[in-house]
């Protein structure tokens, strides 16, 4: 069965990646693996006798267990059926969670958002996550709602009875990366969703800004990064008939037109190059999409 990895502190935003993975567990008939990493803290050292002490190490692996049972209860109660497990391991964190992803379908993370603004604040064990693990990782910000996945419904309100909002993916046309656009057409196939795929680019410098439509001379650019566009898409839309695909080539960077069509997006899902001369490396487009966007976010790691 396929399993989905959730990183776990008791944190709101890792209680809302939670609850989106276990959404995201029944549409994909996957079961669900809440992970708590924990490493002693510095209030349980004691100078004196040089280690920590077994009774503080023994009270935050009760409090642990405490809260993931907790959560494993909410979610039996919201996903009836639902096949969830909980495991607790000491260590650090990124090294914990990675560890355990390497037999799973995806790891969820949470994320903080950005107050009143939409957006992520990323720490570092998210983002080491994100820049070395070998599965995709999702991450999802505090305050995330199933509603939000959803358009309103006629009334303007929220609701999760009403079609999907569309899965949104950025896509570099020099390294497309099979697994990342598969990815994206699974994941609106399961939603019933339309595929919005946006690549950024950049006119020649004798093309303007606004030449690069216009018709003519001109706009010769612009068709081929279209053609292009459509060409590397033209089988994957064969593959996934039902999807409805909408492309655009935009000007500018990719990241910031990301961010704004995460703004009515159930999810955002950019591709991560595999560099292994460089290590853990997050390119400029996926860097920004996980720091504004205000979907959550899927980063698919391909070679």
């Amino acid at each position: 069965m396929p399993t989905i990895i959730v990183g776990l502190d008791g944190s709101p935003q890792s209680l809302a990646a939670a609850d989106w993975a276990a959404r995201e567990a029944r549409q994909r008939e996957a079961s669900l693996r809440l992970v708590h990493a924990w490493e002693p803290q510095p209030h349980a050292y004691v100078p004196l006798a040089g280690s920590f002490t077994p009774a503080a190490i023994e009270e935050e692996h009760e409090w642990a267990g405490q809260m993931l049972r907790e959560a494993e209860s909410r979610l039996a109660k919201s996903h009836a059926g639902l096949r969830i497990t909980t495991v607790q391991t000491a260590g650090p964190p990124a090294a914990v969670l990675l560890t355990a992803a390497e037999d799973a379908d995806l790891l969820v993370l949470g994320s903080r958002g950005l107050g009143g603004v939409a957006g992520f604040l990323v720490g570092s064990v998210a983002l080491a996550a994100v820049a070395r693990s070998r599965r995709p990782v999702v991450l999802v910000r505090a305050g995330e709602h199933a509603a939000d996945e959803h358009l309103p419904d006629g009334t303007g309100a929220a609701s999760t009875d009403t079609p999907y909002r569309d899965v949104v993916l950025g896509l570099d046309l020099e390294n497309p990366g099979e697994v990342v656009i598969r990815f994206a057409f699974e994941a609106a196939q399961r939603r019933a969703a339309d595929l919005r795929v946006l690549h950024g680019w950049s006119p020649p410098p004798s093309h303007g800004y606004g030449a690069a439509f216009d018709s003519g001379p001109d706009a010769e650019p612009a068709e081929q990064v279209r053609h292009r566009l459509a060409e590397v898409l033209q089988p994957w839309r064969d593959k996934f008939p039902d999807v409805q695909v909408h492309e655009q080539a935009v000007v500018g960077s990719a990241g910031r037109h990301l961010v704004h069509a995460s703004r009515d997006a159930a999810l955002v899902v950019v591709g991560r190059r595999n560099r292994r001369a460089l290590g853990g490396h997050i390119g400029p487009v996926t860097h920004a999409a996980l720091q504004h966007a205000s979907a959550p976010v899927a980063v698919v790691p391909h070679d």
